[in-house]
């Protein structure tokens, strides 16, 4: 018995070692720092995306802290940046219950991430009770801070809108993509585009359809929606979907889902549907892990990035875009994706309000967000600048619009920008495969 008690006890102590390293950064911090809650899905299918947040989040305030923290006035001094890590386990109750305990225990400054509209959705309320900056890094679904039934005052979205997104995409097929078919094949130039939609029943998908429909309305363009099909999150056979949009005798196929979707939608359309059209691609899709898994499937298609892991957009930006991927790279072994590098400068906006705030209190943290004006950091931002409209408190970004291109060397496509003309690398093709809707 005297035995079986010392080795009950020592499991006891090194579980109890093995928790107290598992604690979140925050229960070591200084006695003073600036703490940033990160909102990232660690578990759960979103949790390749959410280590490329945490893992980016950590290397800024890596940065940060090596030249010295972040100046607080009313201290007198400059404090490091402690992370908090919040996983939402990709789901809206995790989210809740991990932003709920950042801010009530951890007690943290500010908070930084959020990905999926639905899970961010769930939790604003809390967020909004106790009045907590939140730098909102994904989420793309422009309700986030436009909605009414909660305070969304304290709420900053750093990512574009599906507003943003859908409307500059939605531009490029009118203005590119229409003229393009209608010179090639004969057709009249005023002919109308026919475009079918497929997209995920989320805030996501939904405000990517509701873009494409107000853009063609507000613009007059010269576009006709012939079909709108939806898929469950996280479907994996779209082929009854496909055969509808083929039916419906499209030029262009715009598709709003996320990368687990979007490479079964590109290869069966292509190889069980016989749907030879112009896919596009939304930026969430622009990973090496969608190049990889299209294969020849996405020759020629179209993807709307702001962050590719293989063309870099000549410019001011550049530079920043080549150190950071090569610092996440040395740091991490791999290539950080759109979302962490949107959360990466969003830790550096956290720091760079608190240091214009002079304090941490929440209140002037929020308005030194709202009064923001700093210089981009590694995305292309309209007018070079990182700030938050004064209506709903979002930044805008410079999309670009990329066509896939096979290439033999790696077995793979790779993108090449065709808009904007001050970045573009190449002209739209349209491939001697491609079969357009009858005029």
């Amino acid at each position: 018995m005297k035995y079986t008690y010392v080795f009950v006890l020592i499991g006891m102590i090194v579980i109890g070692a093995f928790l107290a390293g598992c604690t979140q950064q925050a229960s070591t911090a200084p006695a003073q720092a600036v703490k940033i809650g990160v909102v990232a899905s660690l578990t759960g299918p979103s949790s390749t995306t959410g280590k490329d947040v945490w893992q980016s989040a950590q290397l800024a305030a890596e940065e940060i802290n090596a030249k010295g923290g972040v100046y607080v006035k009313s201290l007198g001094k400059s404090v490091p940046i402690v992370l908090v890590q919040g996983d939402d386990e990709s789901t809206r109750e995790g989210g809740q219950k991990a932003v709920s305990k950042m801010i009530t225990q951890d007690n943290v400054d500010m908070l930084v991430g959020g990905f999926s509209s639905a899970v961010v959705s769930a939790h604003q309320s809390i967020v909004a009770e106790h009045n907590i900056p939140y730098i909102i890094t994904g989420a793309s679904t422009p309700v986030i801070t436009r909605r009414t039934d909660v305070n969304t005052s304290y709420m900053f979205h750093h990512a574009p809108t599906t507003d943003d997104s859908g409307s500059q995409t939605t531009l490029f097929i009118d203005k590119v993509i229409r003229p393009a078919i209608n010179a090639k094949f004969g057709y009249p130039q005023d002919r109308p585009l026919k475009l079918a939609v497929l997209y995920q029943d989320s805030p996501y998908g939904k405000g990517h359809l509701e873009a494409v429909k107000n853009t063609i309305a507000n613009n007059g363009l010269k576009i006709n929606l012939v079909s709108q099909e939806t898929f469950k999150m996280g479907e994996s056979d779209f082929r009854t979907a496909l055969t509808s949009i083929k039916s419906s005798d499209p030029d262009v196929v715009y598709v709003a889902a996320f990368l687990n979707e979007q490479i079964p939608i590109e290869t069966q359309a292509m190889k069980d549907v016989d749907l030879k059209k112009i896919f596009i691609a939304i930026e969430p899709n622009d990973d090496p892990d969608f190049y990889k898994g299209v294969g020849k499937y996405g020759d020629f298609s179209i993807i709307q990035s702001r962050f590719s892991p293989y063309t870099v957009p000549k410019g001011p930006t550049e530079a920043a875009y080549n150190k950071f991927v090569s610092d996440f790279d040395k740091k991490f072994v791999g290539f950080p994706g759109m979302m962490g590098v949107a959360t990466y400068e969003g830790v550096y906006i956290g720091a760079k309000a608190v240091e214009n705030a002079g304090t941490q209190n929440k209140t002037a943290i929020k308005n030194a967000l709202a009064d923001l004006q700093m210089p981009q950091i590694v995305e292309a931002m309209q007018n070079q600048t990182i700030n938050f409209s004064d209506d709903f408190r979002e930044s805008k970004f410079d999309l670009t619009m990329e066509q896939l291109v096979w290439d033999p060397t790696v077995n793979e496509t790779r993108p090449k920008i065709v808009s904007p003309a001050n970045l573009k690398e190449r002209d739209f093709v349209l491939p001697d495969w491609y079969v357009p809707g009858k005029a």
